[in-house]
């Protein structure tokens, strides 16, 4: 089985090669400095993680310039955001203003992040197609739906939820969304799922007797709070042993969950879902 979503490819070779640079650049800056990566700074990238996705739904609908598409590409839009967020933590760290760094972090994220957000709608409403119901629905009940899941944490494994603290709730925040919004999409909206594991997940709610009451998207959202649960509470000790690596992966995990979450929300609100 591919577990690669539908619509993976990589761009053009002299954007891929550009980009691959750029990496390698600041990869390298990042290497030699080793600037500090703390909980602190993980949540800080919170809106960075959303700007990847809303670049990719400007490239989806058309929305970005023939020069800049490239960049927004479902492969290629990893790596532009990993370059300028990467770029953003170098900068802070060479300008010997360490304390600050994390707020530097999420404010070049939000003013990326804002006009990102603004033109995507402003094809929404050009176009007449702007929906706002359902991804607000979404977007509240995932807020919701994460207190609940938080709380569940902290009562069942306390030492977890502190260690972990704001990144483990990013994490569980991310993947809540995440499964709602794609069940908002699939039960509500009749949109398709790209991912094969999404999808096979769907399949099994839908073999269910249970299908025609609650839709197949309730057991994909069930799995996803499992899941990250599960991973916030194993991340505990390795964040305790390891702190900078641990905050790294599980705010990786937090991004595979809020990216593709952030997307859905602003795919259904510009394509008229």
């Amino acid at each position: 089985m591919v577990l690669l979503p539908e619509g993976f490819a990589l761009p053009p070779w002299p954007y891929l090669l550009g980009l691959l640079a750029a990496a390698a650049a600041v990869g390298a800056g990042l290497f030699r400095r080793r600037p500090p990566v703390t909980a602190r700074h993980i949540v800080a990238f919170a809106p960075w993680m959303a700007v990847g996705s809303a670049l990719h739904v400007l490239y989806v609908v058309d929305g970005l310039p023939p020069a800049l598409a490239p960049f927004g590409g479902t492969a290629a839009v990893y790596l532009t955001v990993a370059v300028l967020a990467g770029a953003v933590l170098l900068a802070g760290d060479v300008s010997r203003t360490r304390r600050q760094v994390p707020l530097v972090i999420a404010a070049t994220g939000l003013v990326v992040f804002v006009p990102v957000v603004g033109t995507t709608l402003a094809v929404g409403v050009d176009r007449g197609t702007l929906a706002l119901w359902w991804p607000a629905i979404a977007a509240v009940a995932s807020i919701g739906l994460t207190g609940l899941a938080w709380l569940a944490v902290r009562r069942l494994r306390p030492a977890a939820a502190a260690t972990t603290g704001g990144v483990g709730l990013l994490a569980v925040f991310g993947h809540t969304l995440d499964g709602l919004s794609t069940a908002v999409g699939v039960d509500a909206l009749g949109f398709g799922e790209r991912s094969p594991v999404s999808r096979a997940i769907m399949g099994v709610a839908e073999a269910l007797p249970t299908a025609e009451a609650l839709g197949i998207g309730w057991l994909f959202v069930l799995v996803k709070l499992a899941v990250v649960g599960g991973v916030v509470v194993l991340f505990a000790d390795y964040i305790e042993e390891t702190p900078t690596e641990g905050y790294l992966l599980l705010g990786f995990i937090a991004a595979v969950g809020l990216g593709p979450g952030v997307h859905n929300l602003l795919l259904f609100a510009v394509t008229g879902g």
